[in-house]
């Protein structure tokens, strides 16, 4: 079936075990595989259990709420990257509690086919404030706490609203 470019590419939820990839690698049909880190980073000190989300502009300069996520730098693991990622964009600090798994899509920039994964894991908030003023990227240009039980409600894309839907799922073990 084919799909326009700007539609992305629906794909189930994959759990990982792997920590570090390659960021950028062309593949066989002359794409850009490219990875990112990020997830959920949530505030268990709060009683609606706060998850930190980013408002970012889309080419038509809508406002798309989600979450916090970016390209590991150097030979930074995954790991390492989702925690640097989520405190450059949002400002808060987090501790990875584990991994809650990765999504993937196709998307097009600057005349290339990307297919793009991300990794995402639990995290708790250990510090900081909510700014985006340390984004060096300037993509994210709101940022807020949303109540977990609305996060479904906010975050704009179906794969991540199921990344969130997983991590509610094994939130018991941490309550």
């Amino acid at each position: 079936m084919h799909r326009p470019h700007s539609t992305p590419k629906r794909t189930p939820l994959t759990v990982f075990r792997g920590l570090s990839l390659p960021q950028q690698a062309p593949n066989s049909s002359g794409a850009v595989d490219e990875v990112s880190a990020g997830g959920i980073v949530m505030n268990f000190e709060t009683p609606t259990l706060d998850v930190a989300v980013i408002g970012r502009l889309n080419r038509a300069r809508r406002l798309e709420w989600c979450l916090p996520k970016g390209h590991p730098e150097g030979r930074e693991d995954l790991q390492a990257a989702a925690v640097r990622e989520i405190a450059e964009e949002t400002g808060i600090l987090g501790e990875i509690l584990q991994p809650l798994g990765s999504i993937d899509y196709w998307f097009s920039a600057s005349g290339r086919r990307i297919h793009k994964t991300v990794h995402h894991y639990l995290l708790q908030a250990v510090g900081g404030i909510l700014t985006t003023e340390n984004d060096p990227d300037h993509e994210a240009v709101e940022v807020a706490w949303i109540p977990l039980r609305d996060l479904g409600a906010r975050l704009s894309f179906p794969n991540e609203r199921r990344i969130a839907d997983h991590a509610r799922a094994v939130l018991p073990q941490y309550l």
